[in-house]
Protein backbone atom coordinates (compact mmCIF):
# COMPACT_ATOMS: atom_id res chain seq x y z
CA UNK A 1 0.00 0.00 0.00
CA UNK A 2 1.36 3.05 -0.77
CA UNK A 3 1.95 6.64 1.45
CA UNK A 4 -0.46 8.36 -0.81
CA UNK A 5 -3.51 5.79 -0.40
CA UNK A 6 -2.66 5.70 3.56
CA UNK A 7 -3.25 9.39 3.65
CA UNK A 8 -6.51 9.42 1.96
CA UNK A 9 -7.66 6.82 3.86
CA UNK A 10 -7.26 8.82 7.31
CA UNK A 11 -10.29 11.07 5.37
CA UNK A 12 -13.53 10.45 7.36
CA UNK A 13 -14.94 9.04 3.96
CA UNK A 14 -13.32 5.92 5.06
CA UNK A 15 -13.32 3.65 8.05
CA UNK A 16 -11.24 0.99 10.15
CA UNK A 17 -12.64 -1.90 7.74
CA UNK A 18 -11.63 0.05 4.76
CA UNK A 19 -8.11 1.35 6.37
CA UNK A 20 -7.71 -2.02 7.23
CA UNK A 21 -8.64 -3.58 4.28
CA UNK A 22 -5.92 -1.47 2.23
CA UNK A 23 -2.91 -2.57 4.33
CA UNK A 24 -3.83 -6.58 4.30
CA UNK A 25 -4.70 -6.46 0.54
CA UNK A 26 -1.18 -4.08 0.47
CA UNK A 27 1.19 -7.19 1.86
CA UNK A 28 -1.20 -10.07 0.33
CA UNK A 29 0.23 -8.50 -3.22
CA UNK A 30 3.54 -7.62 -2.21
CA UNK A 31 4.01 -11.39 -1.20
CA UNK A 32 2.05 -12.88 -4.70
CA UNK A 33 4.78 -14.31 -6.90
CA UNK A 34 5.11 -12.82 -10.36
CA UNK A 35 2.75 -13.90 -13.51
CA UNK A 36 4.00 -14.20 -16.82
CA UNK A 37 1.98 -11.55 -18.92
CA UNK A 38 3.07 -13.32 -22.17
CA UNK A 39 0.07 -15.65 -21.84
CA UNK A 40 -2.53 -13.25 -20.47
CA UNK A 41 -5.41 -16.01 -20.60
CA UNK A 42 -3.37 -18.42 -17.98
CA UNK A 43 -2.08 -15.01 -15.99
CA UNK A 44 -6.05 -13.76 -16.01
CA UNK A 45 -7.22 -17.50 -14.58
CA UNK A 46 -3.89 -17.28 -12.22
CA UNK A 47 -5.46 -14.02 -10.51
CA UNK A 48 -8.87 -15.45 -10.69
CA UNK A 49 -7.88 -18.34 -8.94
CA UNK A 50 -5.56 -16.61 -6.25
CA UNK A 51 -7.65 -13.74 -5.43
CA UNK A 52 -11.15 -16.18 -5.22
CA UNK A 53 -8.98 -18.89 -3.13
CA UNK A 54 -7.67 -15.87 -0.26
CA UNK A 55 -11.14 -14.85 -0.09
CA UNK A 56 -10.43 -10.96 -1.74
CA UNK A 57 -13.34 -11.73 -4.65
CA UNK A 58 -15.44 -11.36 -1.67
CA UNK A 59 -15.75 -7.60 -1.94
CA UNK A 60 -17.49 -8.69 -5.50
CA UNK A 61 -20.28 -10.42 -4.76
CA UNK A 62 -23.01 -9.90 -1.78
CA UNK A 63 -22.90 -11.54 1.28
CA UNK A 64 -26.06 -14.11 0.58
CA UNK A 65 -23.78 -15.74 -1.72
CA UNK A 66 -20.29 -15.68 -0.46
CA UNK A 67 -19.81 -11.70 -0.20
CA UNK A 68 -18.11 -10.19 2.24
CA UNK A 69 -20.87 -7.00 2.83
CA UNK A 70 -24.41 -7.35 2.39
CA UNK A 71 -24.49 -4.86 -0.75
CA UNK A 72 -21.31 -4.27 -2.59
CA UNK A 73 -19.36 -1.01 -1.17
CA UNK A 74 -18.01 1.28 -3.69
CA UNK A 75 -15.05 2.19 -1.32
CA UNK A 76 -14.16 -1.32 -0.72
CA UNK A 77 -13.82 -1.85 -4.80
CA UNK A 78 -11.67 1.58 -5.64
CA UNK A 79 -9.50 0.19 -2.56
CA UNK A 80 -9.29 -3.35 -3.96
CA UNK A 81 -8.69 -2.50 -8.00
CA UNK A 82 -6.39 0.58 -6.84
CA UNK A 83 -3.96 -1.61 -4.67
CA UNK A 84 -4.03 -4.52 -7.18
CA UNK A 85 -3.41 -2.17 -10.49
CA UNK A 86 -0.04 -0.84 -8.43
CA UNK A 87 1.29 -3.35 -8.71
CA UNK A 88 -0.41 -5.94 -11.49
CA UNK A 89 -2.27 -4.50 -14.02
CA UNK A 90 -3.77 -8.27 -14.61
CA UNK A 91 -4.80 -8.65 -10.74
CA UNK A 92 -6.92 -5.64 -11.31
CA UNK A 93 -8.75 -6.60 -14.20
CA UNK A 94 -9.19 -10.42 -12.88
CA UNK A 95 -11.22 -8.53 -9.57
CA UNK A 96 -13.06 -6.27 -11.83
CA UNK A 97 -14.35 -8.19 -14.45
CA UNK A 98 -15.69 -10.99 -11.41
CA UNK A 99 -17.69 -7.76 -10.39
CA UNK A 100 -18.94 -6.14 -13.46
CA UNK A 101 -19.33 -9.89 -15.34
CA UNK A 102 -21.51 -10.88 -12.58
CA UNK A 103 -23.26 -7.76 -11.51
CA UNK A 104 -26.54 -8.11 -13.55
CA UNK A 105 -26.87 -11.71 -12.47
CA UNK A 106 -25.88 -10.51 -9.11
CA UNK A 107 -28.53 -7.35 -9.62
CA UNK A 108 -31.54 -8.73 -11.12
CA UNK A 109 -30.88 -12.48 -11.47
CA UNK A 110 -33.71 -15.48 -10.71
CA UNK A 111 -32.56 -16.94 -7.04
CA UNK A 112 -31.31 -19.95 -8.90
CA UNK A 113 -29.24 -18.63 -11.09
CA UNK A 114 -27.63 -16.26 -8.17
CA UNK A 115 -27.31 -19.55 -5.75
CA UNK A 116 -26.05 -21.83 -8.93
CA UNK A 117 -23.16 -18.63 -9.81
CA UNK A 118 -22.35 -16.14 -7.39
CA UNK A 119 -20.44 -18.14 -4.90
CA UNK A 120 -18.27 -19.75 -7.22
CA UNK A 121 -17.38 -16.27 -9.05
CA UNK A 122 -16.57 -15.33 -4.89
CA UNK A 123 -14.52 -18.21 -5.07
CA UNK A 124 -12.73 -17.95 -8.02
CA UNK A 125 -14.34 -20.71 -9.53
CA UNK A 126 -16.58 -19.11 -12.55
CA UNK A 127 -15.16 -16.93 -14.34
CA UNK A 128 -17.65 -14.18 -15.51
CA UNK A 129 -17.61 -11.51 -18.36
CA UNK A 130 -20.07 -8.55 -19.76
CA UNK A 131 -21.38 -8.84 -23.13
CA UNK A 132 -22.36 -5.58 -24.04
CA UNK A 133 -20.48 -3.87 -27.20
CA UNK A 134 -21.26 -5.00 -30.71
CA UNK A 135 -18.97 -3.59 -34.07
CA UNK A 136 -21.85 -1.01 -34.58
CA UNK A 137 -22.91 -0.47 -30.63
CA UNK A 138 -20.26 0.86 -28.15
CA UNK A 139 -20.79 4.06 -26.21
CA UNK A 140 -23.94 4.00 -28.15
CA UNK A 141 -25.67 1.00 -26.50
CA UNK A 142 -29.23 2.17 -28.50
CA UNK A 143 -27.71 0.96 -31.90
CA UNK A 144 -27.42 -2.66 -30.02
CA UNK A 145 -28.40 -4.76 -32.84
CA UNK A 146 -28.36 -8.87 -30.94
CA UNK A 147 -31.73 -10.00 -31.36
CA UNK A 148 -33.71 -12.42 -28.94
CA UNK A 149 -36.58 -14.02 -30.00
CA UNK A 150 -38.94 -16.00 -28.59
CA UNK A 151 -39.48 -19.60 -29.00
CA UNK A 152 -41.57 -21.57 -26.52
CA UNK A 153 -40.12 -21.33 -22.73
CA UNK A 154 -36.62 -20.07 -24.59
CA UNK A 155 -35.31 -17.84 -26.10
CA UNK A 156 -33.21 -17.51 -29.52
CA UNK A 157 -30.31 -15.38 -29.73
CA UNK A 158 -28.51 -14.34 -33.03
CA UNK A 159 -26.18 -11.89 -33.26
CA UNK A 160 -22.53 -10.57 -32.43
CA UNK A 161 -20.87 -8.78 -29.30
CA UNK A 162 -17.58 -7.69 -29.75
CA UNK A 163 -14.84 -6.16 -27.33
CA UNK A 164 -15.79 -8.46 -24.41
CA UNK A 165 -13.47 -8.94 -21.97
CA UNK A 166 -12.74 -12.20 -20.79
CA UNK A 167 -14.11 -13.44 -24.05
CA UNK A 168 -13.14 -17.11 -24.72
CA UNK A 169 -12.05 -17.97 -20.89
CA UNK A 170 -15.41 -17.08 -19.17
CA UNK A 171 -17.46 -19.74 -17.81
CA UNK A 172 -20.19 -17.54 -18.18
CA UNK A 173 -21.35 -13.77 -20.23
CA UNK A 174 -24.57 -11.48 -19.51
CA UNK A 175 -25.69 -11.16 -22.82
CA UNK A 176 -27.83 -7.79 -23.72
CA UNK A 177 -30.16 -8.82 -26.92
CA UNK A 178 -33.07 -6.48 -28.02
CA UNK A 179 -36.34 -8.34 -27.63
CA UNK A 180 -38.42 -6.15 -29.21
CA UNK A 181 -37.54 -5.67 -32.85
CA UNK A 182 -39.80 -2.86 -32.88
CA UNK A 183 -38.36 -0.74 -30.59
CA UNK A 184 -36.24 1.58 -31.06
CA UNK A 185 -33.17 2.57 -28.83
CA UNK A 186 -32.33 1.69 -25.58
CA UNK A 187 -36.03 0.19 -25.73
CA UNK A 188 -36.75 -3.25 -25.94
CA UNK A 189 -33.87 -4.79 -24.39
CA UNK A 190 -33.58 -7.61 -22.48
CA UNK A 191 -30.26 -9.52 -20.63
CA UNK A 192 -29.83 -12.94 -20.69
CA UNK A 193 -27.10 -15.38 -18.79
CA UNK A 194 -25.68 -17.64 -21.40
CA UNK A 195 -23.04 -20.42 -20.19
CA UNK A 196 -19.84 -20.45 -22.15
CA UNK A 197 -20.65 -24.14 -23.66
CA UNK A 198 -24.31 -22.99 -24.29
CA UNK A 199 -25.11 -24.64 -28.39
CA UNK A 200 -24.75 -21.73 -30.90
CA UNK A 201 -22.35 -19.61 -29.06
CA UNK A 202 -18.99 -19.69 -30.49
CA UNK A 203 -15.70 -17.47 -29.95
CA UNK A 204 -15.45 -15.92 -33.06
CA UNK A 205 -12.50 -14.48 -33.14
CA UNK A 206 -9.54 -13.07 -30.24
CA UNK A 207 -8.27 -9.64 -30.25
CA UNK A 208 -4.78 -8.61 -29.34
CA UNK A 209 -4.57 -5.51 -27.51
CA UNK A 210 -2.08 -2.76 -26.10
CA UNK A 211 -1.87 -3.71 -22.97
CA UNK A 212 -2.82 -7.96 -23.45
CA UNK A 213 -5.36 -9.57 -21.58
CA UNK A 214 -8.57 -12.18 -22.62
CA UNK A 215 -10.72 -10.15 -25.40
CA UNK A 216 -12.94 -11.42 -28.17
CA UNK A 217 -15.68 -11.51 -30.31
CA UNK A 218 -18.63 -13.73 -29.90
CA UNK A 219 -20.78 -14.79 -32.33
CA UNK A 220 -24.62 -15.99 -31.25
CA UNK A 221 -26.06 -18.33 -33.89
CA UNK A 222 -29.30 -20.15 -32.92
CA UNK A 223 -27.86 -19.94 -29.62
CA UNK A 224 -30.94 -21.47 -27.52
CA UNK A 225 -31.12 -20.45 -23.63
CA UNK A 226 -34.05 -21.37 -21.53
CA UNK A 227 -36.28 -18.65 -19.91
CA UNK A 228 -34.94 -19.04 -16.81
CA UNK A 229 -31.98 -17.56 -18.01
CA UNK A 230 -33.09 -14.05 -18.41
CA UNK A 231 -32.03 -11.65 -16.38
CA UNK A 232 -34.66 -8.80 -15.11
CA UNK A 233 -37.47 -8.41 -16.67
CA UNK A 234 -38.47 -8.35 -20.44
CA UNK A 235 -37.49 -5.06 -22.14
CA UNK A 236 -35.52 -3.67 -19.13
CA UNK A 237 -32.34 -4.94 -20.28
CA UNK A 238 -30.95 -1.37 -20.70
CA UNK A 239 -31.51 -0.44 -17.32
CA UNK A 240 -29.57 -3.28 -15.78
CA UNK A 241 -26.37 -2.63 -17.47
CA UNK A 242 -26.61 1.06 -16.75
CA UNK A 243 -27.01 0.00 -13.14
CA UNK A 244 -24.56 -2.50 -13.61
CA UNK A 245 -21.72 0.36 -15.01
CA UNK A 246 -23.00 2.72 -12.17
CA UNK A 247 -21.58 0.02 -9.13
CA UNK A 248 -18.14 -0.19 -11.20
CA UNK A 249 -17.74 3.46 -13.23
CA UNK A 250 -15.92 5.03 -10.20
CA UNK A 251 -13.70 1.73 -9.56
CA UNK A 252 -11.93 2.52 -12.78
CA UNK A 253 -11.07 5.89 -11.85
CA UNK A 254 -9.49 3.86 -9.07
CA UNK A 255 -7.59 0.98 -11.36
CA UNK A 256 -6.17 4.51 -12.91
CA UNK A 257 -4.95 6.13 -9.77
CA UNK A 258 -3.28 3.03 -9.28
CA UNK A 259 -1.49 2.90 -12.16
CA UNK A 260 -0.84 7.11 -12.31
CA UNK A 261 0.61 5.86 -8.15
CA UNK A 262 3.11 3.50 -9.20
CA UNK A 263 4.42 6.06 -12.30
CA UNK A 264 5.17 8.57 -9.74
CA UNK A 265 6.83 6.02 -7.42
CA UNK A 266 9.15 4.81 -10.13
CA UNK A 267 9.50 8.50 -11.66
CA UNK A 268 10.89 10.16 -8.29
CA UNK A 269 12.43 6.54 -7.90
CA UNK A 270 14.61 7.37 -10.59
CA UNK A 271 14.30 11.21 -10.60
CA UNK A 272 16.60 11.02 -7.21
CA UNK A 273 19.01 8.79 -8.06
CA UNK A 274 19.77 9.51 -11.58
CA UNK A 275 22.90 11.29 -11.60
CA UNK A 276 22.87 14.80 -13.97
CA UNK A 277 24.89 17.97 -14.01
CA UNK A 278 26.96 17.10 -11.37
CA UNK A 279 23.81 16.17 -8.84
CA UNK A 280 20.68 14.36 -10.03
CA UNK A 281 17.57 14.62 -12.04
CA UNK A 282 15.76 15.51 -8.98
CA UNK A 283 17.38 18.53 -7.76
CA UNK A 284 16.94 20.12 -11.92
CA UNK A 285 13.93 22.88 -11.75
CA UNK A 286 12.31 21.62 -14.52
CA UNK A 287 12.31 17.89 -13.30
CA UNK A 288 10.71 19.25 -9.84
CA UNK A 289 8.10 21.15 -11.80
CA UNK A 290 7.31 17.99 -13.89
CA UNK A 291 6.85 15.85 -10.13
CA UNK A 292 5.22 18.83 -8.47
CA UNK A 293 2.42 18.57 -11.38
CA UNK A 294 1.97 14.93 -11.30
CA UNK A 295 1.56 15.15 -7.36
CA UNK A 296 -0.96 17.42 -7.67
CA UNK A 297 -2.88 15.80 -10.46
CA UNK A 298 -3.00 12.92 -8.75
CA UNK A 299 -4.20 14.00 -5.19
CA UNK A 300 -7.31 16.19 -7.24
CA UNK A 301 -8.21 12.59 -9.13
CA UNK A 302 -8.03 10.87 -6.00
CA UNK A 303 -10.02 12.93 -3.88
CA UNK A 304 -12.45 12.95 -6.71
CA UNK A 305 -12.70 9.42 -6.75
CA UNK A 306 -12.69 9.17 -3.03
CA UNK A 307 -15.88 11.72 -2.87
CA UNK A 308 -17.76 9.61 -5.76
CA UNK A 309 -17.65 6.45 -3.62
CA UNK A 310 -18.96 8.07 -0.51
CA UNK A 311 -21.66 9.98 -2.10
CA UNK A 312 -22.72 6.10 -3.94
CA UNK A 313 -22.40 4.54 -0.25
CA UNK A 314 -23.29 7.10 2.40
CA UNK A 315 -23.79 10.31 0.46
CA UNK A 316 -28.02 8.98 -0.52
CA UNK A 317 -26.97 8.47 -4.71
CA UNK A 318 -26.81 4.97 -5.50
CA UNK A 319 -26.39 5.88 -9.26
CA UNK A 320 -23.94 9.56 -8.14
CA UNK A 321 -23.96 10.10 -11.71
CA UNK A 322 -22.17 13.26 -11.37
CA UNK A 323 -19.27 12.83 -9.29
CA UNK A 324 -18.60 8.85 -10.99
CA UNK A 325 -18.20 10.93 -14.35
CA UNK A 326 -15.86 13.45 -12.80
CA UNK A 327 -13.84 10.63 -11.03
CA UNK A 328 -13.64 8.79 -14.18
CA UNK A 329 -12.79 11.56 -16.50
CA UNK A 330 -10.04 12.93 -14.27
CA UNK A 331 -8.55 10.00 -13.21
CA UNK A 332 -8.44 8.56 -16.73
CA UNK A 333 -7.17 11.92 -18.36
CA UNK A 334 -5.09 13.20 -15.45
CA UNK A 335 -3.44 9.35 -14.92
CA UNK A 336 -2.65 8.69 -18.31
CA UNK A 337 -0.47 12.43 -18.35
CA UNK A 338 1.34 11.30 -15.18
CA UNK A 339 2.22 8.42 -16.70
CA UNK A 340 3.16 9.91 -19.54
CA UNK A 341 5.19 12.51 -17.86
CA UNK A 342 7.25 9.53 -16.02
CA UNK A 343 7.86 8.37 -19.01
CA UNK A 344 9.38 11.42 -20.34
CA UNK A 345 11.72 11.65 -17.43
CA UNK A 346 12.95 8.36 -17.69
CA UNK A 347 14.50 9.60 -21.20
CA UNK A 348 15.23 6.54 -23.01
CA UNK A 349 14.68 3.85 -20.51
CA UNK A 350 11.09 4.84 -20.33
CA UNK A 351 10.26 3.30 -23.85
CA UNK A 352 11.92 0.49 -23.20
CA UNK A 353 10.11 -2.44 -23.37
CA UNK A 354 10.01 -4.29 -20.32
CA UNK A 355 10.18 -1.02 -18.25
CA UNK A 356 7.41 -0.90 -15.58
CA UNK A 357 6.46 3.10 -16.71
CA UNK A 358 6.75 1.43 -20.26
CA UNK A 359 3.85 -1.16 -19.05
CA UNK A 360 1.96 1.73 -17.30
CA UNK A 361 1.80 3.67 -20.56
CA UNK A 362 0.22 0.30 -21.86
CA UNK A 363 -2.01 -0.15 -19.44
CA UNK A 364 -3.79 3.12 -18.75
CA UNK A 365 -4.63 3.92 -22.46
CA UNK A 366 -7.79 1.99 -22.33
CA UNK A 367 -8.93 3.33 -19.39
CA UNK A 368 -10.02 6.47 -21.12
CA UNK A 369 -12.28 4.42 -23.34
CA UNK A 370 -13.91 1.66 -21.71
CA UNK A 371 -17.32 1.60 -19.49
CA UNK A 372 -17.78 5.09 -21.01
CA UNK A 373 -15.08 6.94 -22.90
CA UNK A 374 -13.64 10.08 -22.11
CA UNK A 375 -16.05 12.51 -24.30
CA UNK A 376 -19.37 10.19 -22.71
CA UNK A 377 -18.09 11.39 -19.24
CA UNK A 378 -17.81 15.04 -20.52
CA UNK A 379 -21.30 14.98 -21.99
CA UNK A 380 -22.31 13.85 -18.53
CA UNK A 381 -20.82 16.48 -16.58
CA UNK A 382 -22.08 18.96 -18.55
CA UNK A 383 -25.79 17.86 -18.87
CA UNK A 384 -25.58 17.77 -15.28
CA UNK A 385 -24.26 21.43 -14.63
CA UNK A 386 -27.30 22.23 -17.12
CA UNK A 387 -29.30 20.89 -15.34
CA UNK A 388 -28.39 21.62 -11.87
CA UNK A 389 -28.43 25.33 -13.16
CA UNK A 390 -32.11 25.11 -14.24
CA UNK A 391 -35.01 27.04 -12.08
CA UNK A 392 -36.96 23.87 -9.89
CA UNK A 393 -39.92 25.14 -11.69
CA UNK A 394 -38.55 25.32 -14.83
Amino acid sequence: MTHRLIERLRLPLFDEGHRAMAADLGAWMAAQPAVDHHDADAATRTWVRRLGADGWLRHAVPREHGGHRDVLDSRSLCIAREVLAYHDGLADFAFAMQGLGSGPLMLDGPSALRAAWLPRVARGEAIAAFALSEPEAGSDVGALATRARRDGDAWVLDGEKTWISNGGIADFYCVFARTDAASRGAKGITAFLVPADAPGLRVARRIAVLAPHPLATLAFEGCRIPDSHRLGEVGAGFALAMRTLDIFRTSVAAAALGFAARALDEALGHATTRAMFGTTLAAQPLAQATLGDMAMEFDAAALLTARAAWVRDVGGDPRATREAAMAKLAATELGQRIIDRAVQLHGGRGVEVGSVVERLYREIRALRIYEGASEVQRLIIGREAVRAARPATE
